[in-house]
């Protein structure tokens, strides 16, 4: 199947780029981009999966809803879905 990622600020810098076409498995989920993320880009390594789950203070949304509204890593994706991932935000 064909997704969209979308990454933001720091992260955005990680990729490169605003967006990428992303291949992924049938039947994959939000964790198993995640972990592919990690793996194939170093500056993601360690920065996106915390203890089996989304780290805190970062965002993962699927078509506009955050992944931990959803289920979490498990959330199942489907073909020409949108994954927007956003780094931690601070400032005052």
């Amino acid at each position: 199947m064909e997704l969209e990622l979308r990454f933001f600020a720091t992260f955005r810098e990680v990729v490169g780029q605003k967006s990428i076409s992303w291949r992924a498995d049938d039947g994959s989920t939000v964790g198993d981009v995640l972990r592919s993320l990690e793996a194939e880009y170093d500056g993601f390594s360690g920065e996106l999966i915390e203890n089996g789950e989304v780290r805190p203070h970062v965002n993962v949304l699927k078509n506009g809803r955050e992944v931990v509204h959803l289920d979490g890593l498990e959330t199942d994706l489907e073909d020409g879905d949108k994954i927007s991932v956003f780094p931690p935000v601070a400032g005052g």
